[in-house]
């Protein structure tokens, strides 16, 4: 039987619990985080709730209540709690993503076995585009042919625009389940991407095109952050968080003009969705949003990653391979790629991000092999 007041979130990570089980928790939702992560699970087992603390000029908590963990292990568990939830969620990363999938393609043979007629909504919380149809071609490959994924399967993706810092290890030793979040807290999603009824939560942005939300998510604020995070850390190699390096007029200045330069591509690519005021607007919001002092994100977490950061579909490449196909400038953004590929910050125990040493000795071939490789420029 469907627990309509349920929700299933893969992954008790910190977009999981800060942001989806935020939303749905303070809402009268029971939420059920699968997760691999055995302490997280007996903690949450054995509290029933969690606590996400705002992080601002006064912080302030927020105690998430009815609350419970199954272990991504307990396959059997699994398949009965999604087969029954009202709402699924994802918050997992793209390659752990194709993994969940068997598991999600049993629950819904089951489902449709106990309530044929009752869809499933999968909201897709991760920052990748295209997520719909990354998932409907891995579903396809583990159902039966004649399952009926297109109308009992709703595919929702999302725009997560929470900013979520590292948490120190001194704050986890003393309460493992806490997460630290900043203010914000709206959920942009695909209201086309619903089979059932939208749900009433505070905090829901339903758009009727995500594509262009999607988009604005990598054009603006992820290459506003890697731009931050990039430049300030060439001109200010010794600063640690990236309020500090937001702090120097001619890191802040260069930010907002390659902000502004891609919301130019931007408004080219989706001239229906945005006005060049709006997004003007939205990069001072989000700027305002970088400077958070309390949220005390470190310039290593915003830049590591290079592979992933400097890939063709994320937050750089992205807009400058539209730029090349809609003939609009994209020499800032180039510029931060450049900054990019030069960058060595490292975590608060002075290490590298561990794929992060690969992609140290491959920019040793120099800029245009990263470039035409990783980057893969104009493809």
């Amino acid at each position: 039987m469907v627990n309509s007041n349920q929700i299933v979130i893969f992954g008790a990570g910190k977009i999981g619990r800060s942001f989806i089980g935020q939303l749905f928790g303070c809402s009268g939702y029971e939420v059920v985080f699968i997760d691999v992560d055995p302490v997280i699970i007996a903690g949450l087992n054995e509290k029933g709730s969690y606590r996400v603390v705002i992080k601002s000029d006064k912080d302030m908590e927020i105690l998430v209540p009815n609350v419970r963990a199954i272990s991504a292990l307990e396959r059997e568990k699994v398949v009965e709690a999604v087969s029954s939830a009202g709402i699924l969620a994802v918050s997992v990363g793209k390659n752990v993503l194709a993994r969940i999938v068997p598991v999600i393609a049993s629950a819904l043979e089951k489902r449709h076995v106990n309530d044929p007629e009752t869809p499933l909504d999968i909201i897709l919380a991760e920052n990748m585009r295209s997520a719909a149809d990354f998932v409907r071609e891995e579903l396809m490959k583990n159902l039966p042919s004649e399952f009926p994924v297109e109308t009992l399967v709703g595919l929702v993706e999302t725009s997560i625009g929470k900013m979520v810092p590292i948490i120190p290890q001194a704050e986890l030793e003393k309460d493992p389940l806490v997460v630290f979040a900043e203010a914000y807290n709206t959920l942009i999603l695909d209201a086309k991407g619903f089979k059932s009824p939208i749900p009433q939560i505070k905090g829901l942005a339903p758009k009727s095109n995500i594509k262009a939300w999607v988009d604005r998510k990598a054009f603006i604020h992820n290459l506003g952050h890697a731009t931050a995070a990039y430049y300030g850390y060439a001109l200010h190699p010794d600063a640690v968080y990236l309020y500090e390096v937001l702090e120097d007029p001619k890191v802040l200045h260069f930010t907002r003009e390659v902000m502004l330069q891609s919301a130019d591509i931007l408004r080219a690519a989706y001239p229906d969705d945005f006005t060049a005021s709006d997004l003007e607007v939205h990069i001072d919001d989000l700027i305002s949003r970088f400077r958070n002092k309390a949220l005390k994100d470190t310039i290593f977490r915003v830049g590591c990653d290079l592979y992933r950061k400097l890939g063709p579909e994320d937050r750089l490449m992205a807009p400058i391979n539209a730029a090349i196909k809609l003939h609009k400038p994209f020499d800032l953004i180039l510029k931060v790629v450049e900054a990019a590929i030069s960058f060595r910050a490292t975590d608060e125990y002075g290490d590298h991000f561990p794929s992060d040493r690969l992609f140290f000795k491959e920019s040793e071939k120099g800029v245009q092999y990263i470039l035409d490789t990783i980057c893969q420029i104009g493809k």
